[in-house]
């Protein structure tokens, strides 16, 4: 057994140092889109005792733009997404992608394994252009496994596409489109009774239509599996290896349920805080603990880390405003009056009177009669070489200009400040200054990334129904394709940057209260720290190490304040809350007053922008 110990620690770079510093095990839990205060004993028992008997992360924070693979790749890179280049879960790439679901559009939709290999493949093998975690950690001599969700569990080793040494298994396994297993996972798969193909979401992938709510059902037979072979699989197979694991559990729950649930078909209320929601939290939190138990089952317990975090926090879905053009026109799929999905692209379009394209139909030009199937929209004379190209994403969009035409970033900003569903907007530095908007420099959008970058990001209006707690009941306008009623994240309010965040094990604090601000990004850093993993850090913004939470830590100094645009000539302006751990960033929110929740916090000194 000494002899395994030995090769352990020099396979993971430990050479020299004393067996009791062999480094832990470790497991990231993300439970997607979970609200840091929705986990109470109740609805999540399992992450609440976590939160409790470990690090409770106080003061957390996404990633803007709040989705899911932009906040992945900075949970695997610690990077912000100005290095990572991952600015939504849906990209202009500057090509057109067939693989996946593609089908040739310049506009992908990245959470797919096959696309995410086609745009890595494209930018050099490697589209963040950071290190990821379980590929350092691979590299050091641990054993790998990315489990659950497709795109985001990939992102993690997503430069190795062979199912060994780090183990994938998500949607696609067992398909042709999927991560092959390796013959070491087929063999612990049938060992364990597993069939060797994730099943569908069936009942509950339902969205439902204007005329049809969406799904009563949680992700439960999905995440069955996916826990199944977690712990009857990978887990096993790690403990008989004799050496270091990292595992990466990806929970589709809550975030997948709470987009398409149908508790509030066209209503504010209940949302995302309807029965079927709650049931998504609940079965997330059973599968943290049914890995937990597995743990102690194994004996691996004492020596495992288990870190929890959400990518992003969740809003219910509001379509109405009293501006857009696009919600003036009558579409068959939308009910009258309401925004139809690609409402950005329309109003844009109409304001620079010049036609639209839809790049996920093929660049077919989109007629008064219809929308873009799915948000996005090429803009000019000629799709080919489109103006003005528009990635749809939901809480935000992102707007490109190809040709760099600072004239014409002035107005289709002028067009965006006189609509009622903007609330903040960030513009590429190297355009210029414009009132009532901030620099994408401002929220760490603009580095060292291989990939286009945005000309501008609009974030979308947020309110509250009056609840008493407003991150717990906030409603923002959304880019996307579901009703009224269900849910969506993306924007800058504070309930879509307060993700659930905590940790507990050999290398945390035990019932300890963090009250300093922290990050997905934070999430990277200190995981590889941990780990005792070296990344080479290309871009220069990073996270921080979360020493506080570990044994001997101190809590550091932290600051918050408020930056303010110059207001545009109808008195709009961009504010933008944030806190500061030295020079490391945190965005609580930002948006226009009066049309965002989260922009008022207490004790904070302002700063104008120039």
């Amino acid at each position: 057994m000494r002899n395994i110990l030995v090769a352990a620690i020099l396979a993971s770079g430990f050479a020299g140092t004393a067996l009791a510093d062999q480094p832990h095990n470790l497991i990231l839990f993300v439970p997607d889109g979970l609200r840091a205060q929705m986990v109470t004993a109740d609805t999540a028992p399992a992450m609440a005792a976590i939160r409790d008997r470990g690090v409770n992360f106080q003061n957390p924070h996404a990633m803007f733009p709040t989705f899911t693979m932009p906040n992945s790749s900075a949970m695997a890179t610690g990077h912000y997404l100005g290095d990572t280049g991952v600015f939504g879960n849906t990209l202009y790439v500057g090509y057109g992608v067939d693989a996946g679901t593609g089908n040739g559009s310049v506009t992908p939709f990245i959470e797919n394994d096959a696309v995410l290999v086609d745009v890595d493949e494209h930018y050099q093998g490697n589209m963040l252009d950071e290190d990821a975690l379980l590929a350092l950690a691979r590299q050091a001599g641990f054993s790998t496994a990315a489990i659950g969700k497709i795109g985001p569990a990939l992102v993690f080793d997503h430069q190795d596409h062979s199912g060994a040494p780090t183990i994938v298994i998500d949607d696609a396994t067992g398909s042709p489109a999927g991560i092959p297993l390796s013959d070491e996972l087929a063999a612990a798969l049938q060992k364990a009774n597993l069939p060797p193909a994730a099943p569908p979401r069936g009942e509950n992938g339902k969205t439902g239509d204007m005329n049809n709510a969406g799904t009563l059902a949680a992700n439960t037979v999905q995440q069955d599996y996916f826990a199944d072979a977690a712990v009857k699989a990978v887990l096993p197979l790690f403990k008989d290896r004799g050496k270091p694991f990292v595992l990466v559990f990806w929970s589709r729950d809550p975030d997948g349920t709470q987009h398409n649930q149908g508790d509030s078909l066209g209503q504010f209320t209940p949302g995302i805080n309807g029965p079927t929601s709650l049931a998504a939290i609940k079965n997330a939190d059973d599968d943290l603990a049914r890995l937990e138990a597995a743990l102690t089952q194994l004996g691996l317990a004492d020596t495992t880390d288990i870190v929890v975090s959400a990518d992003h926090g969740f809003s219910t879905i509001s379509k109405e405003s009293k501006t857009s053009p696009a919600a003036q026109g009558r579409y068959a799929d939308v009910p009258a009056g309401r925004l139809p999905a690609g409402f950005v692209a329309i109003d844009i379009a109409k304001a620079l009177k010049l036609p639209l394209f839809d790049p996920s139909d093929k660049a077919a030009w989109v007629d008064s009669a219809h929308h873009p199937k799915a948000g996005n929209g090429l803009i000019g004379q000629d799709p080919t070489k489109p103006d003005v190209v528009v990635a749809a994403n939901g809480g935000s969009d992102l707007v490109y200009l190809p040709a760099h035409d600072k004239k014409l970033a002035a107005r289709v900003i002028a067009a965006l400040l006189a609509q009622d569903y903007v609330s903040g907007l960030f513009v590429d530095d190297s355009l210029g200054r414009f009132a009532g908007t901030l620099p994408l420099s401002a929220i760490n959008l603009k580095g060292a990334a291989v990939t286009p970058g945005p000309a501008i990001f609009i974030s979308f209006r947020s309110f509250d129904t009056g609840c008493g707690q407003p991150v717990l009941c906030t409603v923002e306008v959304a880019d996307t394709s579901l009703q009224q009623g269900q849910g969506m994240h993306g924007s800058f309010s504070r309930a879509d940057t307060m993700n659930f965040m905590a940790a507990i094990g050999p290398d945390f604090k035990s019932a300890f209260v963090d009250g300093a601000p922290t990050s997905n990004a934070d999430i990277g850093k200190t995981l590889a720290s941990i780990l005792g993993l070296k990344a080479q850090d290309k871009g220069k913004l990073v996270g921080r190490v979360m020493d506080e939470a570990r044994p001997g830590g101190v809590l550091p100094r932290y600051a918050a304040r408020t930056v303010i645009s110059p207001p545009a000539a109808n008195g709009v302006k961009t504010v933008l809350v944030e806190q500061m751990v030295g020079s490391t960033l945190y965005f609580d929110a930002a948006g226009f007053p009066g049309r965002g929740v989260g922009l008022n916090p207490p004790n904070t000194h302002t700063a104008a922008a120039q």
